[in-house]
């Protein structure tokens, strides 16, 4: 795949260096990149025969950097908190959700079903049916739509999605070794059955297994292939220090603005009051440059500063058929509607989901990427963003790779989020995709524009996509 992808580096135009000011400039891949941006099509995406679904508000607790204030809670303790702030936001009587969604990655043992537990936590009726799902970092995109499949079936009429992840403790087994030595002596009859299994022990059966965020199926550690494909795409270690110090300003501007609006406040049992995500770090190119090499050294160039962050956090979303959410007096935020599913080989294109998905997402709307006035994608490292802006503006790329007769486009930057993401902003793996969905629709609304894409990757060489549509104002 390197060696093939060499190819598309010959056949792109080197990516030109950002302003660090960071002003409107389209990223530039190719000539289609910088041609004026078309009329928009004002069509609603509303067919016949499909109900449309809503997402009628959506909140999240801050997004903290792993081992601070939510460092002594369990993540069962941070979905219930964005449970309640929904309600709080919303004023749902808890009574009229039908079911209730959460998606999470790295599962703490005691509370495998963290929904229903969170639900429980937050009073909902033992009877409101909840369910986990995990599908890496796109798992509360499956939450959501999971909920969009009740509703558009007809089970329910109004479901909550969300996610959460708890980084600061996640589970860490004995080694294999020693669970067995365990499990062995909890069958064991006898006094003597016990001591000889204890005298089998050796000091290496104590070494822990840690966690690791690494694909089972190639044993490689996601940062190590977001380096390995910056590297194929051409990506210097420049360019993504300038794109993620673009992802903390702009972060830090949506912040002081007081943009992110669907973060709420949550106080920490013992602890004061958490009002913001604590993640976003503006800083200087000057610094940036001064960090090594995070995962291929010393030569790599994905650093820390470059990289999103191990982060803890929850978030939910209110998903309604229009008509029960008008039924209900509620004023929704925005359709939800076209999204897929992509997968592809996990070991060389690990992080391009957006570039499979978004353009069958739009081929599905009948769309085009004119017509998208906002792009929320999710940021797991500056060199996978770019790569990915590359391979979307990449003729070759979508004949040889995808199957597709011509490239789908990259998104101009001035479009591209605008107010931070991931690397800034913080990903709890199982909550980042309610983020995105909220993002867009409140930058639709301030923007003025109509239609929205998400998209995300994911570990097993997954991707989502999804259309967003303003509710009309």
């Amino acid at each position: 795949m390197t060696s093939m992808l060499s190819r598309v580096i010959r056949s792109l135009p080197a990516t030109s260096t950002w302003a660090v000011g960071f002003s409107a400039r389209s990223f530039s891949c190719s000539p289609l990149s910088h041609a004026a941006v078309q009329p928009k099509s004002k069509k609603t995406l509303a067919k016949n025969g499909v109900k449309n679904i809503v997402v009628v508000d959506g909140v999240r607790i801050p997004f903290l950097q792993s081992g601070t204030s939510y460092a002594d809670l369990m993540p069962h303790d941070l979905a219930r908190a964005s449970l309640q702030g929904l309600l709080n936001r919303t004023n749902v009587p808890k009574e009229v959700v039908d079911y209730i969604v959460y998606g999470t990655v790295i599962q703490e043992v005691k509370t495998s079903n963290v929904a229903r537990e969170a639900a429980l936590g937050a009073g909902f009726s033992d009877k409101t049916p909840a369910h986990t799902v995990t599908m890496a970092c796109i798992s509360s995109n499956q939450a959501m739509t999971t909920g969009v499949g009740l509703i558009a079936s007809g089970q329910c009429d109004v479901v909550v999605a969300g996610g959460v992840e708890l980084m600061s403790d996640v589970p860490i087994r004995h080694s294999r070794k020693m669970r067995k030595t365990l499990l062995s002596l909890n069958r064991a009859k006898t006094l003597g059955q016990r001591l000889a299994l204890v005298a089998k022990i050796r000091p290496d059966y104590f070494a822990p297994e840690l966690p690791a965020v690494a694909e089972f199926s190639t044993s490689e550690t996601m940062g190590h292939s977001a380096d390995r494909l910056a590297a194929a795409f051409a990506i210097s270690r420049v360019e993504q220090d300038e794109y993620a110090l673009r992802s903390h300003t702009l972060a830090r501007k949506a912040q002081d603005e007081g943009l992110l609006t669907d973060v709420v406040p949550f106080k920490v049992p013992g602890k004061d009051t958490v009002i913001k995500d604590n993640g976003v770090r503006p800083s200087s190119m000057e610094q940036m440059g001064k960090l090594k090499a995070a995962f291929v050294k010393p030569y790599g160039t994905v650093t820390a500063a470059n990289s999103s962050f191990l982060t803890d956090g929850a978030s939910a979303v209110l998903i309604m058929s229009e008509e029960k959410a008008l039924a209900m007096g509620y004023k929704p935020k925005a359709y939800l509607r076209d999204f897929v599913y992509v997968s592809q080989d996990p070991k060389d294109q690990l992080l391009l989901g957006p570039t499979y998905g978004t353009p069958k997402v739009l081929e599905r709307a009948g769309l085009t990427l004119a017509d998208i006035d906002v792009f929320e994608f999710h940021e797991a490292f500056a060199g996978q963003i770019l790569a990915n802006l590359k391979a979307m503006d990449s003729d070759w790329f979508a004949q040889n790779y995808m199957g597709r007769k011509s490239k789908v486009g990259a998104p101009p930057l001035e479009k591209f989020n605008k107010w931070g993401g991931s690397l800034s902003l913080g990903h709890p793996f199982g909550a980042t995709g309610c983020r995105l969905v909220m993002t867009a629709a409140h930058r639709l609304k301030k923007e003025g524009g109509q239609y929205g894409v998400v998209a995300a990757c994911a570990a097993g060489g997954q991707g989502h996509a999804m259309i967003v549509e303003l509710y009309p104002q």
